[in-house]
């Protein structure tokens, strides 16, 4: 008889269920107990924490919004593991990732990664209702692959087009409660079935593609590199003797894939908004035209010069960011030291995000945050201002990469476009601004009609 099956036959199996749902609750309350002058929240349940207030993962934002109005600007929540502080507003959020020095750093890989990205880019720098939003996937997606890949794709590329799809299901399943249950507690949920699955098996095909393109460049010359992949496989072999600095395949393949999503899917996102806003404001787009034909004319292609004078376009544009909201969450980092956020202290390591919602949408810093009004970049005298608040890309070490590209892309696709069409919603249809949650904020699928001017 073994020690176990004896303590067994002394002890009934009620009570040793009973020890071990109390121990296994003290060891709960204990690891994830909150710090002395930790930010407040919401009262957690056992294990899941706030899961309870989150029943839509992907409108996260609108629960922290609300979060914020019941303990202020900063908070914490806890889902399944550590617990994650939440910045609220434009002030606080620049103090605390501008002037305290809290990041998602990754180390000497992640700093070496990041300088080389930086670096690379900068150098790289008829009335028949339809839904855009897969032409401008196609057209967006094209620019980033000739920058990443070297090459565009025609729209009839099977190949291509299942890239796409399978980055479109890829973001949509990251926003699923079990893809964060998955970022939480990985090794549980390797081995259990569940929509995770299908995630890992879409992101490990989008790796495969990548795979392939860099394979394609063994012919590379260092000394004229064609895209990214040619000279992160030269600043290869710089780096072959510091394997730290990370730059090797596996890393190529990774840096590469997160550059194709990030150059894809939120400048899609926002050109997708901002055709949908045009059908929906049909004056705004009319003097969106008015200056286009004022400046820029009919007979050439608007270019990125024709921008400071058109500062009512340029206004329009970045209104559409901030109405758009679309990254409402943003990308979560982590106390580098243990840090002061007002009267309250954040441990070193813990995580910490300010949401980008609160901030396009700070009712201290915007006239009528909840409307869509161009007039929020336009002085008295119609030219336009720059908003400390406007902060789509985000703001400190971590901000957007691929800013400058994604600022240059929007204000020539949307140019171009009204350049050369009027939208207009489909007869007898009122165009909603009704939106669907993923990693992104999206607006939700609608058709237009555009007729050439």
């Amino acid at each position: 008889m073994t020690v176990i099956a004896y303590l067994l036959e002394l002890t009934d199996i009620k009570s040793v269920l009973l020890f071990l749902l109390i121990f296994l609750l003290l060891l709960d309350y204990f690891k994830n107990k909150p710090p002395k002058n930790f930010p407040p929240g919401p009262r957690s349940l056992p294990f899941v924490g706030h899961l309870n207030h989150l029943t839509d993962f992907s409108k996260a934002h609108l629960e922290f919004a609300k979060f914020a109005e019941k303990y202020g600007p900063v908070f914490n929540v806890r889902l399944f593991g550590a617990r994650l502080v939440v910045v609220n507003g434009y002030k606080k959020t620049s103090m605390v990732f501008v002037s305290k020095g809290i990041l998602a750093s990754n180390g000497y890989s992640w700093k070496q990664q990041r300088r080389f990205a930086l670096h690379t880019l900068r150098n790289f720098g008829l009335g028949k209702a339809f839904d855009p939003q897969l032409l401008i996937n196609n057209t967006v997606s094209n620019i980033i692959c000739v920058l990443v890949f070297g090459e565009r794709f025609e729209n009839t590329d099977n190949d291509f087009q299942s890239l796409l799809q399978n980055i479109n299901l890829l973001v949509s399943l990251e926003a699923d409660i079990c893809a964060q249950m998955y970022n939480m507690l990985p090794w549980l949920m390797r081995r259990i079935p569940g929509p995770h699955r299908k995630l890992l098996a879409v992101s490990d095909g989008i790796v495969d593609f990548v795979k392939g393109k860099v394979k394609d460049h063994a012919d590379y010359d260092p000394l004229n590199p064609r895209d990214y992949i040619d000279c992160f496989l030269a600043e290869m072999e710089k780096w072959k003797e510091d394997k730290a600095a990370g730059f090797n395949v596996e890393n190529l393949c990774h840096c590469a894939l997160d550059l194709f999503l990030a150059g894809t899917e939120t400048t899609s996102a926002t050109l997708y908004w901002a055709l949908l806003y045009m059908i929906k404001y049909p004056e705004i787009q009319r003097k969106v035209q008015e200056e286009i034909d004022r400046v820029v004319g009919s007979s050439k292609q608007p270019s990125v010069a024709d921008r400071e004078n058109m500062p009512y376009t340029d206004a329009v544009i970045h209104e559409i960011q901030r109405f758009g909201d679309i990254v409402p969450l943003n990308v979560a980092r982590s106390s580098t030291q243990d840090t002061k956020i007002g009267h309250y202290v954040i441990p070193k390591g813990t995580m910490v995000t300010g949401t980008l919602h609160s901030i396009l949408f700070d009712e201290t810093e915007w006239e009528t945050p909840h409307t869509f009004n161009p007039g929020h970049f336009l002085d008295a005298e119609g030219k336009f201002r720059k908003r400390e608040a406007f902060l789509p890309f985000s703001l400190g070490k971590r901000g957007c990469p691929g800013e400058q590209l994604a600022r240059m892309e929007l204000f020539l696709i949307f140019t171009s476009l009204l350049q050369r069409f009027s939208f207009s919603p489909p007869d007898g249809v009122e165009p909603s601004l009704e939106s669907e949650h993923a990693v992104t904020h999206c607006a939700k699928p609608y058709q237009l009609c555009a007729v050439p001017r």
